[in-house]
């Protein structure tokens, strides 16, 4: 079946819905949202827990909420949402991309479009991600799935709990599987520094007396056919566990909360180009990829802390494809971004000359009593006081307008 859209948004997740709903306000008539799911919302469907959309609706809410505010967004448009469905390829054709979609309903679709937004979100650093030695038994589980395992389908994962790593869905699984009645024993992490949000450090380990390792790591897993105990140890140099240190912990099971990874498979085989920082799709300041008609926001583009952000970015970019379907967008003199030292990465990693700019940044550890500018030579465009930043939060630092006369961007911190 061959079908005919203005833009095809793949993922409805948050950013999808948001990026629909914006570029429909922009002007854009026939609008096409493609997910694997059988319901719209993504990732916050499973996450019952409270709050999200402080900074966008201005109050708290849980996940299953904030994601029917753009259910009924789209609703009340035309906008299609085609669920079920699995795109597997996009393919360029001259002014035009093709989307393959395999759809359980009706089959094989051919989609052509004008332009192709990327909004599949990301995905969790499994145990092959981090090579633990030991046996492989039962029991070992992301965060992520057995967050959806007891939310969404109320089957518990195991009773006696080790968390690997302190990312906020770890964090927030800790404080629910104790809730179920389970015994968290320790969260365990690598870095010197709690990789989640102070918040949820607070209301999900200290509130209910679980252990925070700091500078430690899993050196051995134990068990036959399900895991019985795991051996932790202090890490030396952030990286080589010092074993005649290390103590056993009896658990069934073990959750993995280390990393997220954007969903990029379907990028690259699109052709887009990907940042060897965030491991998703290098662009431009309309949040346009390396690939023409291609557009990438929310956490395909980057791992985002807050819900609210991915919303806000992915309306920017819905906004953005509207003009680029409508022969709006003019593009000006590109310049690049740079990114100084204890900074992780700057998106986007170029950005127009005249016009104004949203620069997204994390640093690579926590940092008290500094500034973060921005400037372009000599001249200082932003600077700002922070009494303590950490790498769980990411910047977001808005420009009014880049210099006509800027040969680059430089984010830096300076004490």
């Amino acid at each position: 079946m061959n079908l005919k859209y203005d833009i095809v948004i793949i993922g409805a997740g948050p950013a999808g819905l948001a990026a629909a709903v914006s570029a429909k306000k922009a002007g854009i008539d026939k609008v096409l949202i493609v997910d694997r799911e059988s319901s719209a919302g993504g990732i916050l469907n499973q996450c019952i827990h409270n709050g999200f959309g402080l900074h966008k609706f201005k109050e708290e809410l849980t996940g299953p909420e904030y994601a029917e505010r753009y259910i009924d967004l789209i609703n009340g448009t035309d906008i299609k949402v085609l669920l079920d469905s699995c795109v597997i390829d996009i393919i360029s054709s001259g002014n035009e991309k093709e989307v393959i979609v395999l759809s359980e309903e009706q089959g094989l679709l051919r989609i052509s479009c004008k332009a192709v937004i990327l909004a599949m979100g990301c995905r969790e650093k499994n145990r092959g991600n981090i090579a633990i030695p030991g046996s492989r038994p039962a029991g070992i589980l992301t965060a992520g799935f057995a967050q959806k395992m007891v939310n969404l389908h109320g089957y518990m994962p195991g009773r006696e709990v080790v968390i690997l790593g302190s990312g906020d869905i770890g964090l927030i699984m800790a404080r629910r599987m104790s809730l179920e009645g389970s015994h968290v024993k320790a969260v365990i992490e690598l870095q010197t520094h709690p990789g989640g949000l102070n918040r949820n450090i607070v209301q999900c380990l200290q509130d209910f007396d679980i252990p925070l390792y700091l500078s430690h790591t899993i050196s051995e897993i134990r068990g036959d056919r399900r895991i019985s105990s795991v051996e932790v140890s202090p890490v030396v140099d952030r990286s080589f566990p010092d074993r005649t240190r290390s103590f056993n912990l009896d658990c069934d099971t073990l959750l993995l909360s280390v990393g997220l990874i954007p969903e990029n498979e379907l990028s690259l085989k699109a052709g887009v180009q990907l940042d060897n920082v965030t491991r998703g799709p290098i662009v431009d300041g309309n949040l346009m990829t390396s690939v023409d008609g291609i557009f990438a926001c929310g956490n395909v583009l980057h791992v985002h802390d807050i819900v609210d952000w991915v919303s806000e970015e992915a309306e920017y970019c819905g906004r953005a494809v509207a003009s680029f379907v409508k022969g709006e967008i003019k593009k000006g003199r590109e310049i690049p971004v740079r990114t100084g030292k204890m900074l992780s990465y700057t998106l986007p990693s170029k950005v127009e000359a005249g016009k104004p700019a949203v620069l997204s940044l994390r640093v690579l550890a926590p940092l008290e009593n500094l500034y973060l500018c921005v400037r372009t030579g000599k001249d200082i465009l932003y600077k700002k006081k922070f009494r303590k930043i950490f790498p769980s939060i990411m910047q977001r630092i808005s420009l009014k307008e880049v210099p006509e006369d800027a040969q680059y961007l430089e984010t830096y911190i300076e004490n």
